[in-house]
């Protein structure tokens, strides 16, 4: 591996905290250069936007490439491999790469792609790191609202594997080479111990559990493993096989489509200055209430503050935050992201939204 530069792969369902995971890595990076790809759907770039000018040390524009075409895995030659080269290519070449994966991708694959003929000498996969809902762990589910993850399938018209939410969480735990357990303060200690002992479980020897909150964990912990997970796929082989196509040196995939992509729609609303955080958001979580939305994220400008408003809901729960400084493009008004199922009454949401 000398020479080359080690890539983490944060993978983990919608909800699970992989964004503020990387934020909080970046806020902690000690000067080092880290590159960010972020494979985010729909058209406001939510997640890539929350990291682009940040603010935070070593966090430029151009060290941010957003991949919205769809799943990771299902676009390497399209997407992926480009974005690497493109990175790799730079006169001064990033110190770390980290790839944050839509919940929806399967690591295997994305692994596997880095064995690639134009990228294979000049970079490594240092580890990779599956999050995993604590709270909606403990609770049964894969995810806080597991709805949201069916609208993010439904709207990747290049995904190319339908695969349950089990097999697809089982295919994560194979791959990983460490498990972050998040939003542990949810928890008793009991529900902790005892979701740890099912992870390891369901992992493979060696393998380790953390637990965290807020997704604040060292990146000396999380970066500089060191394990080339490129030449070790034996090891974490997929539990289930969903892709029609099993050579990486392959670049004509045959994609097949039949996900009922229709029964999802994705459309975005733009209003004006937000007057008061907590009643806009408690009219917001009505919102998605009444008319059954499944997530919802955006920006928002505050009165007359110059802060930007992040807003991220997952069903019925709602995060407002301040991240950074408002940019001239994005005074004066609100930009949000709907996604739910097909059939929703937009122009009654958009009115509702607007007068929020």
């Amino acid at each position: 591996m000398a020479g080359k530069i080690p890539t983490t792969v944060i993978t983990g369902f919608l909800g699970a905290g992989k964004t503020t995971l990387v934020q909080h890595m970046l806020r902690n990076a000690n000067g080092k250069r880290i590159a960010l790809i972020i494979n985010e759907f729909g058209d406001l770039g939510v997640d890539g936007d929350l990291l682009k000018g940040c603010g935070i040390e070593g966090c430029e524009d151009d060290d941010v490439l957003e991949l919205s075409n769809g799943c990771i895995c299902c676009t390497v030659a399209e997407d992926f491999v480009p974005a690497m080269e493109k990175l790799l290519n730079r006169d001064l070449p990033p110190d770390h790469i980290v790839i944050e994966t839509s919940g929806l991708a399967l690591p295997q694959p994305l692994v596997r792609a880095f064995n690639w003929p134009e990228i294979r000498n000049r970079v490594t996969v240092d580890g990779v790191i599956t999050l995993v809902d604590g709270a909606a762990m403990a609770e049964g589910r894969f995810a806080h609202d597991e709805g949201a993850i069916d609208a993010q399938r439904g709207a990747d018209d290049n995904l190319d594997h339908e695969t349950p939410l089990s097999e697809l969480f089982e295919d994560q735990l194979a791959c990983a080479d460490m498990i972050i357990v998040n939003k542990t303060d949810l928890l008793s200690d009991a529900q902790s111990d005892d979701l740890e002992t099912r992870l390891k479980a369901g992992s493979r020897d060696g393998v380790q559990v953390i637990r965290t909150s807020m997704g604040a964990i060292s990146p000396q912990m999380l970066l500089g493993l060191g394990i080339g997970a490129e030449d070790d796929l034996d090891a974490r082989h997929e539990v289930h096989h969903h892709h029609h196509h099993d050579d990486e040196d392959d670049h004509d995939h045959d994609h097949e489509h039949d996900h009922g992509h229709d029964e999802f729609e994705t459309f975005q609303v733009t209003r004006g200055v937000v007057t008061e955080v907590e009643a806009f958001a408690d009219a917001v979580a009505k919102v998605i209430r009444d008319h059954d939305i499944l997530r919802l994220k955006g920006f928002a400008q505050v009165g007359a503050k110059p802060m930007r408003l992040v807003i991220q809901a997952v069903g019925p729960r709602i995060e407002t935050y301040f991240d950074r400084p408002l940019t001239d493009a994005e005074k004066g008004r609100a930009n949000l992201v709907v996604i739910g199922e097909a059939g929703l009454d937009r122009l009654a949401i958009e009115r509702a939204l607007g007068a929020a």
